[in-house]
């Protein structure tokens, strides 16, 4: 059994290394954010926080630490897709220690605390549970983030870009003292006591490469899809449900797509369902029982320009199919070609 959190040693421990940001002079709610203390020189936050500098993806924020002194951060590195920036700052405060990301996704029923700059209150504690996992969080752009946490600890504006804390598994020492590790990355409120931060599996992959280069290159498949339901699967003649139907694909630059997808959408249950196209079961070997499976997979283990291996049913029989991922576009609008999912037909 689990050592119960001992939340008031955790926000001792903790709370000197999170941040409150402030974008464009603003103390109030809407104009402030969060962070946490990444290593000796870098904060991580939400892109969505850093855009706010400047209207922009570059810019300047203020930050304001538990200490109460004030320091002045450069946003280096953003991406969009999975909303998570890097802010440089050169004189950290003394003692302010980095705060490790997990090395593994927390499973529902662990205690966590969400840390942060609410409503505009520095220093802020919640508490709660991990309430759910490998959810798909959607983004104004279109893109929807896998591998989501779902916490109850509540996480209001402010919040954002904070970090969800845990205990570190295996992490009592013989003294009884605690250590701790981020487990998420707040970003949002859905409803009460439903709140979602990004994963440490998905910021682990994507923060050193926001450090080292200012943004995070993501493999494109190319493909919309849509997860095979019992309904899917009857309306497309498939023996059982499991895998992602590919509803359209597009090649690399206007050329012949690696995947087929649907030619028609056929009346079955109610609902208009797409029908025709290749149902993916595997990637390189690893299944995939949904669309947030696959994306997790593109993000967390390859690169664009490698070939993967796609196991797929095209026409009722199995095939392997060698495709080259492309590189995701710079987001800015809706995408509507690529890489997209839904449980329901889409148009």
């Amino acid at each position: 059994m689990s050592t119960p959190i001992d939340f008031e040693g955790l926000y001792r421990d903790v709370s000197p290394s999170v941040v409150s940001v402030y974008v464009g002079g603003r103390r109030r709610p809407g104009g402030a954010g969060s962070a946490f203390v990444y290593d000796d020189r870098h904060l991580v936050t939400n892109e969505h926080v850093a855009r706010l500098a400047d209207g922009s993806d570059t810019g300047r924020v203020e930050l304001r630490f538990a200490d109460g002194s004030w320091r002045v951060g450069d946003v280096v590195g953003t991406d969009a897709y999975t909303d998570l920036a890097v802010v440089a700052v050169d004189d950290l405060p003394a003692d302010v220690g980095s705060l490790p990301l997990a090395t593994q996704n927390p499973a529902p029923g662990r205690q966590v605390a969400a840390l942060g700059n609410p409503l505009g209150l520095d220093g802020s504690i919640s508490a709660g549970i991990v309430s759910g996992s490998n959810r798909s969080l959607p983004t104004s752009n279109g893109f929807a983030i896998p591998d989501v946490v779902q916490t109850d600890a509540p996480i209001n504006p402010g919040n954002s870009g904070g970090p969800l804390v845990g205990r570190t598994v295996g992490g009592d020492s013989d003294d009884g003292d605690m250590s701790y590790e981020v487990v998420g990355v707040n970003r949002a409120k859905q409803g009460d006591n439903i709140g979602f931060a990004i994963s440490p599996a998905i910021a682990s992959r994507i923060v050193p490469d926001l450090v080292a280069d200012g943004r995070y290159r993501h493999s494109y498949l190319r493909a919309r899809t849509l997860d095979v339901t019992p309904t899917v699967a009857e309306a497309n003649g498939l023996d059982a449900p499991r895998g992602v139907l590919v509803v359209n694909a597009v090649g690399p630059d206007g050329g012949e797509a690696f995947l087929n997808g649907c030619h028609e959408a056929v009346a079955h249950r109610g609902a208009e369902i797409p029908v025709g196209g290749d149902v993916i079961v595997a990637i390189e070997g690893n299944p995939v029982r949904t669309h947030e499976e696959l994306m997790r997979y593109l993000i967390t283990e390859t690169r664009p320009g490698e070939p993967v291996a796609v196991d797929v049913y095209r026409d009722g029989d199995p095939a392997t199919l060698v495709v080259e991922l492309d590189e995701r576009p710079v987001a800015g609008g809706r995408d509507r070609d690529g890489d997209g999912g839904s449980r329901i037909p889409i148009e």
